[in-house]
């Protein structure tokens, strides 16, 4: 007769068992049980014998290995992987049979397993393998969600037909569904699972597995209550708890529901608020939650207070480096403060923000990364603690090697001369951050990837190396659009390479599809319809040069706008109005106030030219104009680190864009033509004028403002602000304010047509080629607040002075490399005139509304907003109402 050389179990404790994943000690126990069984020796015939005691620890030669049972496995398969050879030496019981068994078990293929000695001939020991594979998965039935839902549950717990089918698998689904539907606020969540047994097509062992979700009513937090505080009001432990919130109709941000986790999180939180306030043994003596209904549950929350403590002296041990004057300064808690231990842990490693002032970045941004400082409470008298802040300094630590990894397209001159950190350099961690903020802005990598890594640190000799890990994104976009709009139907190709490499331009095998790798940005755009076309060429090198951050840019650009023809509805080609220009521009990095800032510097030309070009905006239809005009600008921009969902910092520009005064050189006594040109228009709106006559006054009128406009001469400042704060998790208010104004040099010349601020609508530029700014302002037609004269009508040439507020509420959805997403809602005001004589800053167009960003790195930033304008148009009684913004290729 055959012996068992393991344990035989029920099938069913087997695979629980083992589908629990077996751990080390169960395994061993599991082992060490077997040697406690008997076993019977099978005759040197082949013979059943009766059972007789199993000999103890003999050596024998396997002779032949069989395996029988149910498995679609071959029996080669499973002796390899058993780990049990032919011919070779083991010892039965030993410890052969025991790896075998738990290589098996291992698989997690088999729901029995059994090693039997069949017979024993001479010194030869025959052994067999029993064992029956888990059953697959047939069908799955699922019950009680939407059957869109039914994809994402059979992906999201492996539940494919023909997985097996184990009891981890069911207990592991079981309490993944039931957790992520209590997440929703489903807290009464039942998940049932069952499965019955049955034969597949080819008569393997399998399943049909019926899984039944019963989420039942949403249960929400009706109410939050707290027993036995005095201290502290129930509204402001409520405020405390961040993830568990009390049901409130204003509540929009953060839902009322009951998640275990979360909830004990906050009962810490609500403990850290005491000890804020001075409690420093406050503690929750117990909590309880009621039913009150089917959708409504009670919490409650008993606390002991506590006495309210202060501190008491405070001193420093350890240091060296700074005096206790200096630490003071940092600590910023005095003597007779009430007790606040969380401030003071902040004091001294605020770990929420990388850039605190704090005593443990006081160290590390000067070199002492392996300090440590630690309170202690050294004495307690009735309700006052004395402190001791212990400073263990080390030695300062130094940069033995920097190098970065994962750039498989740029080029590492391109990254380290973004570096702040240098081998050699003494350690900082404000300069690591820097660091990162510098390669998170130069937009060729996943920001949210961006890594660094400490290795090698060498406390005695005082070194350390630095990796930063990198995760190439696609730096070119392709903006390919069409549409309808003013009149017919309009194109766009634009290409923008935004890590280019010129010096490769000729290099064929750099093509991929373009040359690139050295951070320069080549961009190239056409945009026509029947009434317009332009073509724009830029290029911008970042470090001209390649030691110092001086940014090389220039661009060239051509645009034709045809008149329509009212006749055939075609645009009239022998009536157009050109413009050309070109733009070459230097910007350079400042190091003070702060290397944040940089002062930029253009020279601008356009040219327009007009024939048979008569409309209301120019009074000459038949000239030209020159724009020559120098720009400088200063920006700060310290916003981090994502540039496309910025979580703080600031980013601010001023700048002037102005011309030369040719009023004062060239003689023209513009006086005197402004009296000539009055007389002329008087002419001209005379009707007791022949035709004739009045064709002649206008010929005139033109002849002047030809005259004034030759050469433009204005001058333009804009000033722009944008302030980013995360309020709470990963939520951010964006906060901006915008001021234009457009002047002249001369009053008697004039200001001039071009250059002007038309507000309104989603701020992309329009077909209106003649050097306008758009001013978006969501919830209005797109350049439809024009200022509004004396007269209370309005114009249609723009306004010469503007400014706009503006407040977005920001979430980010989805900030992975392939998408970024993210929700907004906004509040906004602008308003433009044409006079600052009549200007009021606080007389606003206003609007709110919501939006979604997505930013994709091969088309750029897309988005859609839906605002609702408060305030009516010019010329209009009631209010805009709802407008739609579609935003494509708009600035962060």
């Amino acid at each position: 007769m055959k012996q068992l050389l393991n344990i035989k179990k029920e099938n069913d404790d087997l695979g629980k068992q083992v589908n629990n994943s077996i751990n080390i000690t169960s395994l061993k126990t599991y082992i060490a049980a077997v040697f406690t069984f008997l076993f019977l020796v099978s005759s040197s015939n082949t013979q059943a014998q009766e059972l007789q005691p199993a000999p103890t620890g003999k050596k024998y030669t396997v002779g032949d290995i069989s395996v029988t049972g149910d498995t679609h496995f071959s029996a080669q398969t499973i002796v390899t992987y058993s780990g049990l050879r032919k011919g070779e030496e083991i010892i039965i019981p030993g410890d052969k049979i025991s790896e075998a068994i738990r290589k098996l078990w291992k698989s997690n293929l088999f729901r029995d397993i059994n090693i039997y000695l069949l017979k024993t001939e001479d010194n030869a020991a025959f052994l067999e393998i029993r064992l029956f594979d888990l059953p697959q998965l047939k069908t799955l039935e699922i019950e009680g969600i939407k059957k869109s839902k039914k994809k994402d549950i059979i992906s999201e717990n492996n539940l494919q037909e023909g997985v097996k089918v184990t009891e981890n698998l069911i207990t592991t689904t079981k309490n993944y569904l039931t957790n992520k539907y209590q997440k929703d606020g489903f807290y009464n969540t039942k998940v049932i699972i069952t499965t019955t047994e049955v034969q597949d097509s080819i008569n393997r062992a399998a399943v049909n597995m019926s899984l039944s979700i019963d989420k039942g009513k949403k249960v929400k937090v009706s109410e939050i209550n707290f027993n036995g505080n005095e201290a502290i009001a129930d509204s402001k432990l409520r405020k405390a708890m961040k993830n568990t919130k009390q049901k409130s109709f204003i509540r929009i941000l953060k839902r009322s529901k009951y998640i275990k986790a979360d909830y004990k999180e906050d009962l810490e939180s609500v403990i850290d608020k005491f000890k804020e306030n001075g409690y420093r043994d406050a503690r929750v003596i117990s909590d309880s939650i009621t039913h009150i209904d089917n959708k409504n549950i009670a919490i409650d929350i008993t606390v002991e207070e506590g006495e309210l403590y202060y501190f008491g002296d405070i001193s420093f041990i350890g240091n060296t480096i700074y005096n206790d004057e200096q630490l003071k300064r940092i600590l910023r808690i005095n003597k007779g403060d009430i007790y606040n231990g969380v401030l003071l842990e902040k004091r001294i490693a605020d770990h929420t923000k990388p850039d605190a002032v704090d005593i443990t970045n006081l160290y590390q941004n000067n070199g002492y990364l392996f300090s440590t400082i630690n309170p202690v409470e050294t004495n307690t008298v009735g309700n006052v603690i004395d402190m001791e802040i212990r400073i263990s300094e080390g030695k300062p630590v130094y940069f033995n090697s920097v190098s970065v990894v994962g750039n498989d397209v740029t080029n590492d001159r391109v990254i380290y001369r973004e570096l702040h950190t240098r081998p050699g350099q003494l350690y900082s961690k404000a300069n690591v951050m820097r660091t990162i903020r510098e390669l998170s802005q130069l937009g060729y990598f996943d920001a949210e990837q961006m890594a660094t890594n400490f290795n090698n640190p060498n406390p005695n000799e005082g070194t350390i190396d630095l990796e930063y890990g990198v995760v190439e994104t696609g730096s070119s976009q392709v903006e390919l659009q069409g549409g309808y709009g003013g009149g017919g139907f309009i194109g766009t190709l634009g290409l923008s390479f935004n890590n280019f490499s010129l010096k490769n331009i000729f290099n064929t095998d750099a093509y991929k599809p373009v040359p690139r790798g050295d951070g320069q940005k080549l961009a190239l755009r056409l945009q026509a319809s029947r009434f317009y076309q332009t073509y724009s060429f830029s290029f911008t090198e970042p470090w001209m040069g390649g030691k110092k951050p001086v940014q090389f840019s220039t661009s060239i650009s051509h645009s034709a706008q045809f008149l329509y023809e009212p006749r055939t509805g075609n645009a009239d080609r022998d009536k157009r109005f050109n413009i050309t220009g070109v733009t070459v521009g230097l910007a350079k990095r400042l190091t003070v106030p702060d290397d944040y800032f940089t002062l930029s510097q253009a020279v601008s030309f356009q040219h327009y030219n007009l024939k048979n070009y008569n409309t209301g905006l120019f009074t000459f239809g038949d000239g030209y104009s020159n724009n020559l005009a120098y720009t400088i600008g200063l920006t700060r921009n310290n916003t981090f680190n994502d540039p496309v969902f910025p979580t703080g910092g600031s980013n601010f520009s001023v700048s002037a864009k102005l011309s030369l005064p040719y009023s004062l050189v060239n003689g023209v006594d513009y006086d005197q033509l402004i009296v000539e040109r009055d007389q002329w228009l008087e002419v001209q709106a005379d009707p007791n004028n022949s035709q004739i006559i009045r064709n002649q006054a206008a010929k005139q009128v033109g002849n002047i403002d030809q005259e004034r406009y030759k050469w433009l001469e204005f001058y333009k400042i804009n000033m722009k602000g944008d302030w980013y704060i995360n309020l709470v998790d990963k939520l951010v208010v964006k906060s901006s304010v915008e001021f234009g104004f457009l002047g002249a040099y001369n009053q008697a010349r004039g200001v001039i047509p071009f250059e002007r601020f038309f507000m309104g609508g989603d701020g992309l530029g329009s077909y209106s080629l003649d050097g306008r700014e758009a001013i978006a302002l969501r919830g209005y037609p797109n350049q439809s607040l024009q200022p509004v004269d004396d007269q209370n009508f309005t114009t249609n040439d723009g306004g010469t002075i503007y400014n706009k507020f503006s407040m977005e509420l920001r979430y980010p959805i989805s900030m992975s490399q392939s998408a970024k997403i993210f929700v907004l809602g906004f509040v906004e005001g602008g308003v433009s005139y044409n006079d600052f004589k009549d200007y009021n800053p606080f007389n606003l167009y206003r609007s709110s509304g919501v939006g979604v960003r997505i930013f994709m790195p091969a088309f750029g930033l897309l988005g859609i907003d839906f605002g609702y304008g408060f305030d009516s148009l010019p010329g209009e009684t009631k209010a805009n109402g709802w407008e739609p913004h579609f935003i494509i290729g708009q600035q962060f």
